[in-house]
């Protein structure tokens, strides 16, 4: 028999975050999150989403032992900005059992009835910079710190309970080696000359902390035509700020400012930890924090997190002037790969972009969608 209770307490919050461990335990491409990390997204006290949000946590016992779980999401930034009446769900795992990840998805829907939503979609996180989509290819790849890995039979249980596809994202590689800098170094130098444009040159955290804010509403304003986008507030802006920028090497950030000192482009690209979270397994102490730093300096393998272009500036080559920039950097730093996160397959925009570097798909994910009404 499947029952299903809320995880309210530490204790039950910390069954939550862990179960995944067990799950994927034999697994050599699952990477495990930092445990106090991840109990921090979901602490209402830390977490500002929850500010325009709201999550309820269910844990699936069948004789006495965790087999699946998952969080119901309401974003009512989401909701009453942008009339989307969609209930979200995320962090959804579970054994091979249909009778588990049906009983899970029957409490989203409950929840979404009854704040008359019109449909549930996952599985996705509270906003944009969450983790996103159920792996459907690529399940011999290993998985990165700001992905979910799954097993192959989600799909068929997200299929067999009557959910359909919603949205498709892409994950590809490419080796720095068919970076060919003819493509952009002649471009962007007429470009900044030609908008008077300048990339800033950032060497330390502290150089990149005064442009945050200003990437932050630039990738709002960037964004905001896709399908998938919800607005990232100001108080969630400080908490971005605290949580990722301390793990990106500030020479990983690139600002491309006007000549009034206006953000017009920007781009984070982050080392692959994925190697170091295995090793860590969950903790940072007493010498998790050590690998970390060891990646952060060593990795020759980057991830492209973020990028973004003013809607004044798309389709005039600007990302031609932050190309140079990282081309100019991982020369020095001798990296090998360049991975990219998931990214829409109906975003042209962003996949037009990379075409000059011959990327090459290695994972895909979806989204899927079923009518609550």
């Amino acid at each position: 028999m499947i029952t299903i209770q809320q995880a309210t307490t530490k204790k039950e919050l910390k069954a939550f975050v862990t179960f995944p461990f067990s799950l994927y335990k034999d697994s050599k491409y699952w990477v495990p999150p930092i445990i106090n990390q991840e109990l921090a997204t979901f602490d209402k006290e830390k977490n500002p989403i929850f500010k325009d949000a709201e999550a309820t946590f269910f844990l699936a016992y069948k004789n006495g032992k965790i087999v699946g779980r998952i969080a119901a999401i309401i974003n009512w930034l989401e909701i009453k900005n942008q009339n989307q009446r969609k209930m979200r769900f995320g962090w959804f795992d579970f054994i091979d059992d249909i009778e588990v990840s049906k009983a899970l998805l029957d409490k989203v829907v409950s929840i979404g009835k009854q704040h008359n939503l019109e449909y549930t979609e996952g599985p996705v996180g509270f906003s944009n910079l969450d983790k996103v989509g159920v792996m459907t290819e690529g399940f011999e790849e290993i998985s990165s710190m700001i992905t979910w890995y799954n097993h192959k039979y989600y799909v068929n249980h997200y299929e067999s309970l009557g959910y359909k596809i919603e949205k498709s994202y892409s994950e590809s590689k490419f080796p720095f080696e068919n970076v060919k800098p003819e493509f952009f170094k002649k471009a962007q130098e007429l470009i900044k000359r030609r908008y008077k444009l300048k990339a800033l040159k950032l060497t330390k955290t502290a150089e990149v902390m005064p442009y945050v804010d200003k990437m932050f509403d630039l990738f709002n304003a960037s964004y905001s035509s896709l399908s998938s986008f919800v607005e990232i507030t100001d108080i969630q802006k400080a908490y971005f700020k605290k949580k990722f920028i301390s793990f990106v090497n500030p020479e990983y950030i690139k600002f491309v400012i006007d000549e009034h000192d206006e953000m017009v482009a920007f781009a984070i690209v982050m080392p692959r930890f994925a190697y170091a979270l295995q090793k860590m397994n969950g903790k940072l102490l007493p010498f998790g924090f050590l690998k970390l730093l060891k990646a952060k300096k060593q990795s020759k393998d980057v991830v492209f997190y973020l990028i973004g272009v003013h809607p004044d500036y798309q389709n005039k080559g600007v990302h031609a002037v932050i190309f140079n920039e990282y081309y100019e950097t991982f020369k020095e730093k001798g990296i090998i790969n360049c991975y990219r996160t998931p990214e829409l397959e109906d975003n042209d925009a962003i996949q037009k972009i990379w075409k000059h570097f011959d990327p090459k798909v290695i994972k895909r994910r979806k989204t899927y969608r079923k009518s609550i009404i």
